[in-house]
């Protein structure tokens, strides 16, 4: 059909927070930001790879608001990795917040793990999706 998907987007009480968690903690790059002044907001596009090629997540950090609440419809980003345990021991030690240790889920084999950003946002690592 000639689609793909270019970007999620996520709401961040505090932009330079969550830049940190994404690009120090995570290993993503800031591929682009602009401020829009009339609308009091600003967007932060982060991610693996070029948007030309890769899925991105753009951050949106409206000015006026520290604090969304994140509602019940939202599961969470999915990230592939090589190895879960070791990258679990690094996001820790970066200060980042494991809150499902890596294990196997329910009903299969598939080896998971949750982690969670600055501002509540659920992401899940699977080993070996890289």
């Amino acid at each position: 059909m000639g689609m793909r998907i270019l970007h999620t987007m996520i709401r961040v009480g505090n932009l330079e927070r969550s830049l940190d968690f994404y690009t120090r903690v995570l290993g993503m790059k800031l591929l682009r930001q602009h401020e829009y002044p009339g609308g009091r907001f600003t967007l932060a596009f982060v991610g693996y790879g070029p948007e030309e090629s890769h899925a991105v997540i753009e951050l949106t950090w409206n000015w006026d608001t520290d604090r969304y609440d994140l509602g019940d419809g939202f599961g969470h980003i999915a990230l592939g990795v090589d190895d879960i345990y070791t990258r679990c021991d690094q996001i820790r030690a970066a200060g980042g917040k494991v809150v499902r240790e890596p294990a196997p889920m329910k009903h299969g084999t598939t080896v998971i793990a949750f982690i969670e950003d600055p501002d509540g946002y659920k992401i899940e690592l699977i080993q070996g999706s890289k």
